[in-house]
């Protein structure tokens, strides 16, 4: 068993959030009809994707009905279907959409992952839930040694990285970063940081990101990337 699937064993196996726990588990016996008969993952979700990979792309959170429900990140939700159309199109990944975890779905020098990994309630876990959480992104920090690009999808994303980065040893750049649509840094390393607004209902259907918008941050990072 490799480091990465001892970490992803530990986060399978986590309970440290009693409001979480009840949050996954009630969504998984109350689901919406057109849900009903599935059965739910209703576990944390561990990350999904190429364990050399040189793209590391962070996100918040489960959905209590999209990977809740899978039991892959980014899976079953228009969120994902966002954000593995626009992997795909760049060459990161096998096929352009995640439907549950067993689609022979692949994907090719990039890992995802997120600040937190149980669905929480609204969509806003607390700070405690955070802090309870951190850990497990900052050790795959510490075992992606290959990542070059990082892509955060939405603010909080973004100050969680910048948190979970600061925690293995590296410096925050000062002026400290600000996160913006489509920003990007170089951090003290020469990891690139991109940002894109989260591809939430939120803000696909009220057009505060397009698709266009979304396909640019993934074309700079293969730019980058080469």
């Amino acid at each position: 068993m490799t480091e990465l699937d001892r970490l992803t064993a530990a986060v399978l196996a986590c309970r440290k959030c009693p409001r979480l726990v009840r949050w996954r588990e009630a969504a998984a016996k109350h689901p919406p009809r057109r849900y009903r008969g599935m059965k739910y993952w209703a576990k944390p979700l561990g990350g999904f994707g190429d364990p050399h990979a040189s793209l590391l792309i962070v996100g918040l959170a489960p959905a209590a009905h999209g990977g809740n429900r899978t039991g892959r990140i980014f899976t079953g939700d228009r969120s994902g279907d966002w954000l593995y159309a626009a992997l795909y199109s760049h060459g990161f990944a096998n096929q352009p959409n995640s439907k549950d975890r067993r689609d022979g779905l692949k994907l090719k020098q990039c890992y995802i992952t997120a600040a937190v990994r149980c669905a929480p309630p609204a969509n806003k876990p607390t700070t405690a839930e955070f802090a309870r959480c951190r850990p497990y992104l900052v050790q795959e920090l510490r075992l992606f040694t290959k990542v070059r690009a990082v892509i955060v999808l939405g603010k909080i994303a973004f100050d969680s990285f910048l948190v979970a980065y600061r925690e293995i040893g590296n410096e925050i750049p000062r002026p400290r970063p600000k996160f913006g649509h489509g920003a990007s840094f170089i951090l003290p390393d020469n990891l690139k940081l991109l940002c894109s607004y989260h591809p939430s209902q939120q803000n696909t259907f009220t057009g505060k990101l397009t698709r266009p918008m979304f396909d640019d941050v993934f074309k700079k990072a293969r730019e980058f990337l080469g």
